[in-house]
């Protein structure tokens, strides 16, 4: 559950991320770009690098960054001019997404100045200016509404073919919330140059930190440091890989004004930064009249301390819509409980305020934790840095006494005591837990002393469950029908939750239960269905539902082949692929899935083969199964249990094998034959 709450506005947010992936904008409403190009001399330090030698790449790179540069002026604690210029070698025609330039702006932050060029292999030089682009305001998150004063402006560049050179430069004048900025050197398309420079008022100071990269020393002229690197890899995206922030090479650069900290603007470690939110938090959690009398009707009867969270929990999750209005300082500072209890929306940090206040009722303490939803965008190693994170949670104390075994999200603080995580925004997992997302992830925790980097807990691999058992029966036609019964809790019950949440129509609630039969069935007929406990998060979530299969065993002269493993797939895209791993596998969550199929055998035939068992156990899995006969039922079973949530990259091939013999299970057949009088 990525959203978009904490966001706080980037100008240069483009240089990177957005340019990287350039190609899927185009598809959309930049095509619709009128494209004003006139011949026009591109810069010197264009013409210097369209002969230069091409970094290395292979032959599925569709375009290199040839020149990077950005060049941070800081003239005050409120005024930060920054210079911008890329140029990029197209190589490929999925490279021409390179040319589109977006960059953000708001009312903190103006574009200056903003051109475009293209140096073609022959021909003239093309230029496209400022006037020539458009303004778009952000794309609202999925399945919520946002209200941001960021807008983007994009210019187009004409001519991005292969072979042609496109580049851009652009200047902006802000107004910065915090004295922070980082470098990202590292794209996914290899880099020849890059460079960094700094610009600082007399007698200030930086620190630089650089994460997923060896540190670089800067060339120092006065008050002006310049960092550079060359032939920098580019990062091949993966499947189930970490976070892009995990892995990429940068620079996080943090100001310190003559004197030392400007409160509110600068921190040099955590403690400064929990304190700083703290601070712009401070007030919010205020209750109103209405909050407090819609705790005692909450609460009414209740005597359960634990009961009495959960019931407040629930109301924060199910009547508070995630709505995102983000103006200026509102990307980090929530809105007061009270606005929010009044509309019945806010973001994720709204949220989080409007619980606090509520819990503060029911004399509970609570306290912000700043985090990022992608497990491993922030690490031990991370420095105090404002925009490592794009969420907000809630640590609540435990009440002395509370001892609630459902209560499993917990952690030991040696001042405060144990401490229970939980995302209120995340509407489908139960007071309690906590979502693989968030587990074994790093957040800020924000107390009224300051801040400090926690762990966030791990759950046992049965608190993240698909247990499947089936009762089918084989004709001797070779159909196969019965009934199906799957129960889930943790994030295989909140994926379905999620998937259903808009669902009206039975044809609707039935299209999961589908997906998963097509993908082991190659005919079938859903006869019945049934969603178990939808809407009951304190529930286990289920389906029941009966099949028909035609043609499930296959003949083969007078045997029957018959596959054990019915339904469900375990196997996974990273053995399919041929390239040596680069990048840990992450595994979304601890898990531990059991099926049990039983198949009663058509009259006249017996168990003449069954397939061997499999007991595969590594560090990071294992893969238990068993097929066996009892009479004239045919029993599999099998258990999946992931233990680990990342594997590190030497371990790439055994993930591999381990994937392939579960493959292999998956495809083994019973033979029948007929039965000997």
């Amino acid at each position: 559950m990525n959203n978009k709450s904490f966001y706080s506005p980037r100008v240069r947010t483009a240089r990177l991320l957005r340019i990287a992936f350039a190609a899927s904008l185009a598809a959309g409403c930049i095509l619709a770009l009128p494209i004003r190009a006139v011949a026009g001399d591109a810069p010197a330090w264009m013409h210097a690098v369209v002969n230069a030698p091409v970094p290395v790449h292979d032959e599925k790179t569709e375009a290199v960054l040839l020149y990077a540069e950005e060049i941070v002026n800081v003239q005050s604690a409120d005024k930060i001019r920054t210079t911008v210029r890329y140029a990029y070698k197209i190589l490929r025609p999925g490279g021409r997404g390179y040319g589109d330039v977006a960059v953000e702006f708001d009312p903190r932050t103006k574009i200056t100045s903003m051109k475009g060029w293209c140096i073609p292999a022959q021909g003239k030089d093309y230029e496209v200016k400022e006037k020539d682009a458009v303004e778009t305001s952000l794309l609202s998150i999925s399945d919520s509404e946002l209200m941001n004063d960021v807008k983007d402006k994009i210019l187009r560049i004409p001519a991005a073919d292969p072979g042609n050179v496109v580049g851009f430069e652009y200047e902006t004048e802000s107004q910065p919330f915090v004295l922070q900025d980082s470098w990202s050197f590292q794209l996914t398309i290899p880099v020849r140059e890059s460079h960094y420079t700094l610009q600082l008022p007399q007698g200030w100071e930086y620190k630089a930190t650089f994460l997923n990269a060896p540190e670089l020393k800067p060339v120092q002229a006065g008050n002006q440091w310049q960092w550079s690197v060359n032939d920098v890899k580019a990062i091949r995206l993966e499947d189930e890989m970490p976070p892009w922030s995990g892995i990429a090479g940068r620079m996080v650069v943090s100001f310190y004004p003559t004197g030392g900290a400007v409160p509110g603007k600068t921190f040099s470690d955590w403690r400064q930064m929990g304190a700083w939110y703290a601070d712009l938090a401070r007030g919010r959690a205020d209750p109103s009249p209405e909050i407090k009398d819609r705790v005692t009707a909450l609460t009414a009867g209740v005597t359960n301390p634990a009961d009495k969270m959960r019931a407040i929990a629930a109301f924060v999750q199910k009547e508070i819509r995630y709505v995102a209005i983000e103006l200026g300082i509102g990307g980090w500072q929530p809105h007061a409980a009270s606005e929010v209890f009044a509309h019945r929306y806010g973001d994720c940090k709204d949220k989080a305020t409007l619980l606090a206040s509520m819990l503060r009722e029911i004399v509970v303490d609570s306290y912000y934790v700043v985090i990022n939803s992608r497990r491993g965008a922030v690490t031990a190693q991370t420095p105090a840095y404002i925009y490592a994170f794009n969420h907000v949670i809630l640590a609540i104390r435990l009440p002395e006494g509370v001892n609630d075994p459902s209560l499993v999200a917990t952690w030991q603080d040696p001042k405060l005591g144990r401490l229970l995580f939980f995302d209120p925004t995340n509407e489908f997992t139960p007071f309690g837990q906590i979502g693989g997302y968030l587990q074994d992830n790093y957040g800020l925790l924000v107390t009224p002393e300051g801040g400090e980097l926690v762990p966030l807990p791990m759950q046992a691999p049965a608190m993240n469950s698909l247990q499947r058992t089936a009762k089918l029966t084989l004709d001797a036609t070779g159909t196969l029908k019965g009934d199906i019964k799957e129960v889930r809790i943790g994030d295989h019950a909140m994926r379905e939750r999620y998937a259903l949440r808009n669902a009206t129509k039975e044809s609707d609630m039935v299209k999961p239960i589908e997906r998963l039969l097509s993908d082991s069935l190659s005919s079938y007929h859903l006869t019945k269905a049934q969603v178990i406990n939808l809407h009951h998060n304190d529930q286990p979530f289920g389906f029941d539902y009966s099949v028909e299969a035609p043609n499930y065993a296959k003949n083969a002269g007078n045997l029957f082949l018959v596959r054990p493993r019915v339904i469900g797939v375990k196997t996974s895209a990273i053995m399919e692929s041929k390239e040596p791993r680069k990048y840990p596998i992450e595994f979304p969550a601890l898990t531990r899935d059991t099926d049990t199929f039983e198949i009663t055998l058509p009259a006249g035939f017996a168990v003449d083969e069954l397939p061997p068992p499999v007991d595969a156990d590594y560090g990071f899995a294992s893969y238990h199964s068993k097929t066996e006969t009892s009479g004239s039922v045919l029993r599999y079973t099998r258990t999946y249990e992931t233990k680990e949530l990342s594997v590190p990259v030497s371990q790439a091939d055994e993930v591999k094998k381990f994937y392939r013999i579960i493959a292999s299970d998956e495809r083994n057949m019973a033979v029948l034959k007929p039965a000997t009088k």
